[in-house]
């Protein structure tokens, strides 16, 4: 299979804000005292392993993200509690921010104090995954509904998270305001379970005007509490697809308080399945398109995606979120997962590092496919205009856009036969470019200098093979 490609470094599409990872902590568990999940698997493994770990994510020879996204649960208030002077007054003594994050916060400590010996920096956003279950309508652990009398105490639980990361050293940029709260169908119609231990995650059901609303409204709450540095986000729809059709995009471009609100626009990235059914979604920006018409500088994430079989589909899937979805971040699902905490196996069963039962770990593919763009595409940096003649086929590239990286590229052929790449760079700075490859066979193999043929670059990848070019010396 022939395929003509093209890569022009001066044609930016897109502000880059890089890659991410997420450890996943405290997901399902209705009563954590008699279940302290831990889903990451930090608390079964001894401190070399997990020493070992922490460079193989954020080493100068690791994956080297840079975002991390980091759960809010449901656990951190127990108490119910309305307080007369709502906005301004959070005291921390309410909250318990520490007994169901304890492996979240220290791979992220680790992570962060990592990434600033390398001379880099790490952005986070946190994400509520579900309120305490007091301030629901059915007062259950994942009921369906908040209460409209603790909409405030709500959004104080999320700026209270926010301050005490931030107190302990977090850079917390971002807060989102739900994790796949579009999805009413993930609960009994009349609303009266809270559905919990069925295989789903903490959930609280958003329609796209209490979305619209609860943005001003935790604006409002950073505002009041001198946090004018963290910016709300609209929450974190399925997929792009619901963004749009589902009412969110046009609840908030519709209302300017909320536009005016808004910090990033955010939302899952899971695609796939046919046309007419319920699990259905694509790669679109139409959503975002319609915000970024009051306010275009606004950039959007993907904040959780599926790691695909772990394979060059995964890196296709990516492709999919920046150049059609136009996104500024990618950050997949759970990094690093320990299958027996997700009851009924998680739906999303690939990652980068799995923690076995018997306090072992490996390196999964997904860290080798993951690991051959994540590096290249740093904070700061820019995507660029591609082009490749097959869909099985894609060029994802970016270039330094005068920060200190290298111009590079990610070449995919997810496709059952070889492909025979001919791709024309334009606008590079080097004739040379170093090269490594996963596939089925190789694992981020070094795969030596390629030297351009005029503006010509020929190159021969197998099937399921993702290959990786950095600009060299000339």
């Amino acid at each position: 299979m022939l395929v003509h490609g093209h890569v022009d470094f001066k044609k930016k599409i897109l502000d880059w804000d890089g890659f991410g990872f997420n450890y996943v902590e405290t997901a399902q568990t209705p009563d954590y005292k008699a279940d302290p999940q831990d889903y990451g698997g930090f608390s079964i493994l001894n401190e070399d392993q997990q020493t070992e770990i922490i460079e193989a994510v954020f080493g100068e020879d690791g994956l080297k993200p840079s975002v991390i996204k980091m759960f809010l649960d449901p656990f951190h208030q127990t108490e119910d509690h309305i307080n007369a002077a709502p906005y301004q007054c959070i005291d921390q003594r309410n909250y318990d921010h520490e007994t169901t994050t304890k492996q979240m916060r220290k791979f992220v400590k680790a992570g962060l104090d990592l990434t600033k010996k390398s001379g880099r920096v790490l952005d986070i956003i946190t994400t509520l995954y579900g309120p305490p279950a007091f301030m629901t309508v059915q007062k259950v652990m994942r009921g369906r509904d908040l209460h409209p009398d603790y909409k405030v105490e709500l959004a104080k639980y999320m700026v209270s998270w926010a301050q005490y990361l931030k107190g302990q050293g977090y850079p917390v940029k971002y807060i989102s305001i739900h994790n796949e709260g579009e999805d009413y169908h993930r609960w009994p119609y009349d609303g009266t379970s809270g559905n919990i231990g069925t295989g789903h995650d903490y959930n609280l059901y958003w329609p796209p005007e209490a979305v619209s609303d609860f943005m001003k409204l935790l604006r409002d709450v950073l505002d009041m509490n001198n946090m004018p540095d963290v910016a709300p986000t609209p929450g974190e729809t399925t997929n792009w697809t619901r963004f749009l059709n589902w009412g969110y995009a046009d609840a908030i471009a519709d209302n300017m308080d909320t536009v005016h609100s808004i910090g990033l626009i955010t939302s899952h990235g899971f695609s796939g399945g046919q046309v007419g059914e319920v699990w259905y979604g694509d790669h679109r920006s139409a959503g975002t398109d319609e915000i970024r018409k009051h306010r275009p500088e606004v950039h959007a994430w993907v904040t959780s995606t599926s790691w695909a079989k772990m394979d060059a589909k995964f890196l296709l899937q990516i492709h999919g979120n920046i150049y059609s979805a136009k996104c500024n971040c990618i950050i997949p699902w759970a990094g690093i997962q320990r299958p027996s905490q997700w009851v009924g196996g998680d739906p999303n069963p690939g990652n980068a590092i799995q923690i076995n039962e018997d306090g072992t770990y490996e390196l999964r593919d997904g860290y080798y496919y993951y690991k051959q763009i994540c590096p290249i595409g740093q904070k700061g940096m820019a995507v660029v205009k591609t082009h490749a003649t097959c869909t099985s086929t894609a060029i994802i590239a970016f270039s330094a856009n005068e920060t200190n990286y290298k111009n590079a590229f990610v070449v995919i052929n997810s496709s059952d036969q070889d492909a025979v790449f001919d791709i024309r760079i334009e606008n590079g700075r080097a004739s040379k470019y170093a090269s490594y490859v996963t596939s089925p066979s190789k694992k981020c193999k070094n795969t030596g200098i390629f030297e351009l043929s005029g503006d010509l670059l020929h190159v021969t990848l197998e099937p399921n093979c993702v290959m990786t070019f950095v600009e060299a010396e000339d």
